[in-house]
């Protein structure tokens, strides 16, 4: 591609660089046809500055769309934009949890400066027609043998995972007075914004014994503890409820903030999750993480959680235990 002024004659089929007045206004982009050029002469232009194409280069707007097209090869439940200034966006058809290859996005935009993708973190929490990513051809066109690189390899890029469970039965623990509803407010919005529904509400005294008979008979298909008390060991009444249940505690406790007194097990097939007393609150925290994944059918690991550590400060709490540093 070549880029600069011409004479105004010489620019017939070639990419307006700069938005122009000739009697009407002629918008960047424009590829310039013999009336174009009679304005622009009409006008007073002698030269004009403009992107011609070499023989083999793919313009912006074809190269945007083939580049998106190859990216959601196989990929359900995500769908591409018409392409528009060099640019094609990928959005979300449900909720879900994005999945993104990072070597293969970094392998593409190592391709050619001008062939760019870029996307949402990698298990991002996503909504119905929640943007996924966005391609990008800078200039106005690029050689066919550098979007021939990047559409081999761009198939994984980008996935979408949506719900596998339909209900989630949340058991919350008790100690003299019945807590307010606050708790079990915050998760069902949680869970309804993916699809799902919380059934009734399920209060047991804070001890193993009737925790453990909770967990046996929640009729969800994924269960949430919500303890009056903070779980504050793996022996804990939480987790020894679980146990007692005849499920299993996998983890507990994780590097992110709000959110380290989670636990994760399961029991009969169906994920357990030990909620922080942060969960209470509809903010982020590590809490949401886990359940997202838990919810999408993504295997969480003891490793998967330990990796959540780096970006896992979610939020400084000013009323946070000491040490503090001196002063603050």
């Amino acid at each position: 591609m070549k880029f600069g002024a011409v004479p105004v004659e010489a620019a017939l089929d070639a990419v307006l660089a700069h938005s122009l007045v000739a009697g009407k206004r002629i918008p960047k982009g424009t590829v310039l046809q013999e009336m174009h050029l009679q304005a622009l002469v009409n006008a007073g232009f002698e030269t004009v500055v403009v992107a011609q194409l070499d023989h083999g280069d793919v313009p912006e707007d074809v190269a945007a769309a083939k580049l998106a097209e190859a990216m959601l090869v196989g990929v359900e439940g995500v769908r591409a934009t018409g392409a528009g200034a060099g640019r094609v966006n990928l959005y979300a058809e449900g909720c879900g949890v994005i999945r993104i290859n990072a070597e293969i996005v970094q392998q593409i935009n190592s391709i050619d400066p001008m062939i760019t993708v870029a996307t949402v973190p990698d298990f991002h929490r996503v909504d119905s027609d929640g943007m996924v990513a966005t391609i990008k051809i800078i200039a106005y066109a690029v050689p066919s043998s550098a979007l021939a690189e990047a559409k081999k390899i761009a198939r994984g890029a980008v996935s979408l995972r949506p719900p596998v469970f339909e209900t989630a039965t949340l058991i919350e623990t008790t100690i003299g007075d019945v807590p307010s509803d606050k708790g079990r407010r915050a998760m069902a919005g949680r869970v309804e914004r993916m699809g799902m529904m919380l059934s009734d509400r399920v209060l047991v005294p804070h001890q193993e014994e009737p925790l453990a008979q909770a967990i046996r008979s929640a009729p969800g298909d994924m269960i949430f503890v919500l303890t009056a008390s903070a779980t504050s060991d793996p022996l804990d009444v939480a987790p020894q409820a679980l146990r007692d249940a005849g499920g299993q505690v996998e983890r507990f406790g994780m590097p992110v903030d709000p959110g380290n007194l989670l636990f994760l097990g399961g029991i009969d097939g169906k994920p357990v999750i030990g909620l922080p007393g942060c969960a209470r609150s509809p903010a982020l925290n590590g809490a949401d993480w886990v359940l997202e994944r838990v919810i999408c059918g993504i295997e969480v690991s003891h490793n998967d959680i330990a990796a959540l550590g780096v970006g896992g400060l979610l939020k400084e709490i000013p009323i946070r235990p000491m040490p503090r540093e001196k002063g603050i």
